[in-house]
């Protein structure tokens, strides 16, 4: 449906229409741009970044239907059509007035031509999908559960929900009025909000491109047990294979075993020694060879994920009706099958029992701080680069708090998932479920969470699924942080990719499959707990705090909720103003300081301690 034109709309600007009433050497004000003359017929327009008028003004400046204001900058232009500022200033105290570069005028015609060609998303489903696919990724399963329990329980839920609410949301609802109001991805957004703070942009892509190297390994491990999982019988079930030592034990048969402190249970012994074959390499200091199924099942990874975002949004939109939809389905067949499993209310009350005494210590708060922020994500530029597809006057103020919350349920039902089983493993063992929950990260899934699918009922179809719901998990995160380099450097450098997406991402791809091949390798899980302990964390913490420093301060609260209510029609209110301001950077300051003391995913390793693991 169409819209008609109001008081605060005029006609597109690549719209033509008679200039023959101007004289030459005069000026004409036509639908809220300057024509210097009509010989040139030379269209001076805003040079990308948006000048908003003066308070006396306002009356007088025309708002473009695409949200971009039609007046001038008094800037030099930089060449690219765009403003040339060696410092940040205030937009809004910027002076409209004419220029007469023809060079820049021509050029800021072609910029705002490619922001009104820019793809959008075919539907609004299809954002939200994207997002919540790449919110909710394989930390929400294996990461909440063991925070939640390690900090109180139930009573861990009181800082979470108050960390969420100041800190995680704020920066969140932040990241996409940014994307979505400035149309541009992480680099170039930059030359709009302050100059001075580009480097961020190059930061994110760098962390980006290193996240994707690991990430997709641990994709590979899962690939390689759902390859594994089509079998009558689990390989990880029995001690009979050819990769058990004489430790491992078995206490799910029926003969009376007795468990001793060095038995190792099969399923522990094919992840260590079947897929990532550790006993093989000495530690970081000698990595050994490569795993050639591993490397086989990386590069299927890397295929599936290069045809889901070659053709840019349009198609990963579409995939993601699939990988982001199917874990809840899986999620909720798990959690019916947990919940009537033996010893599964032992599970359930060991995760939710509060001990309020935990609320009195600070490092509870700061995993709380840790947790909701990486669960959300921002700062990968993955949500600057999804919002900027979005229509400019598209609710995501809205958009911010339904993924936010959908994410934050499912980090909860994600623990119900986990805990009933590991309730039933305690039963099983005749243990507590203190003494089963001892795995956390990766083990937690591919050791504790296997072997109890390996002795329940049906166990290859609950393999298959559960393994399937863990890759489709890691696909969408994957999509969106590609994506976030992808979207950065084709708006930074249109001029000699925009018209070659499918070659840049298969250049991305191979780079980002090379950079894996460490990882790879027989002590390749070092090199993956040596990233995820001391490269991501504290990297993606400091970019965000200097994001929202930028914003905040530099840029102006002011004008940044200005932006908002250009696109929304309403202006934040005081909360936001504060959590943006204040709040939300205190909030980063502290779990950045907490990340950088003990590490992301297991705050209490030490770099000596990796080998140990294994």
């Amino acid at each position: 449906m169409e819209k008609k034109a109001t008081s605060n709309e005029t006609q597109p600007l690549t719209s033509k229409k008679d200039i023959s009433d101007c004289n030459e050497g005069e000026d004409c004000k036509e639908n809220g741009l300057l024509i210097r003359n009509p010989k040139s017929a030379l269209r001076l327009m805003e040079d990308g970044n948006k000048i908003h008028p003066g308070q006396g003004n306002k009356e007088e400046a025309a708002q473009i239907s695409n949200g971009y204001s039609g007046v001038q900058s008094s800037v030099p232009c930089n060449g690219m059509g765009e403003v040339e500022d060696a410092q940040c200033t205030n937009p809004a105290a910027t002076t409209t007035t004419t220029t007469t570069s023809t060079t820049c005028g021509a050029e800021g015609q072609q910029q705002l031509m490619e922001l009104e060609d820019r793809e959008t998303w075919s539907k609004k489903i299809d954002f939200l999908l994207s997002v919540i696919g790449y919110a909710v990724d394989l930390g929400n399963v294996w990461r909440f559960p063991y925070i939640c329990y390690q900090n109180g329980g139930g009573a861990f839920l009181i800082p979470y929900t108050i960390m969420a609410i100041f800190g995680g949301i704020p920066l969140f609802y932040m990241e996409l009025a940014l994307g979505q109001y400035h149309r541009n991805g992480c680099i170039s957004i930059w030359r709009k909000i302050c100059p001075i703070f580009k480097g961020i942009g190059f930061a994110i892509c760098v962390i980006n491109l290193y996240v994707a190297s690991y990430y997709n390994t641990i994709m590979a491990w899962v690939f390689y047990y759902l390859v594994s999982s089509f079998t009558t019988e689990l390989p990880w079930t029995s001690c009979n294979n050819a990769w058990n030592t004489g430790n491992c034990t078995t206490y799910f048969s029926k003969d009376n075993v007795s468990w001793a402190l060095h038995s190792i249970s099969p399923a522990e012994e094919f992840y260590t020694r079947q897929v990532l074959q550790v006993h093989r390499s000495n530690g970081l200091d000698d990595l050994g060879g490569i795993s050639w199924q591993l490397t086989l099942c990386l590069l299927l990874i890397f295929i599936i994920v290069y045809f889901s975002i070659w053709k840019g949004v349009k198609t990963s939109g579409k995939v993601v009706w699939v990988t982001a939809t199917f874990p809840y389905v899986i999620l909720f067949i798990l959690l019916v099958r947990g919940a009537t499993l033996p010893g599964a209310w032992r599970g359930v009350l060991y995760y939710l029992k509060p001990e309020w005494q935990k609320l009195l210590a600070t490092e509870v708060w700061v995993d709380a701080a840790a947790q909701i922020f990486f669960s959300l994500g921002p700062g990968f530029g993955v949500l600057l680069a999804y919002a900027s597809y979005n229509k400019f006057h598209n609710n995501c103020y809205q958009d911010a708090l339904v993924t936010s919350t959908v994410n934050c349920l499912t980090s909860f039902v994600s623990g119900f998932v986990i805990f009933t089983v590991l309730g039933y493993m305690a039963e099983m063992r005749n243990e507590d479920v203190s003494e089963v929950a001892k795995d956390m990260g990766p083990s937690l899934l591919f050791i504790t969470y296997a072997e109890a699918i390996a002795n329940m009922p049906a166990s290859t179809f609950f393999a298959i699924i559960f393994f399937l719901m863990l890759l489709t998990l890691g696909l969408d995160s994957t999509f969106a942080g590609l994506e976030g380099v992808i979207t950065g450097v084709l708006d930074e450098f249109p001029h000699v990719w925009s018209k070659r997406r499918e070659f840049f991402v298969l250049g991305l791809i191979i780079i980002c499959f090379l950079g894996s091949l460490a990882t790879l390798t027989f002590g390749g899980a070092y090199v993956v707990k040596l990233f995820e302990e001391y490269a991501t964390g504290p990297a993606v913490l400091t970019v965000v705090f200097l994001e929202a420093v930028a914003v905040a301060w530099f840029y102006g609260i002011t004008q940044f909720c200005n932006d908002v209510k250009e696109m929304l029609g309403f202006t934040p209110g005081w909360y936001w103003r504060v959590c943006w301001v204040a709040i939300s950077p205190i909030f980063l300051l502290l779990t950045r300081s907490r990340a950088g003391q003990d590490g992301i995913y297991e705050h209490r390793m030490r770099i000596e301690d990796l080998q140990s693991e294994f």
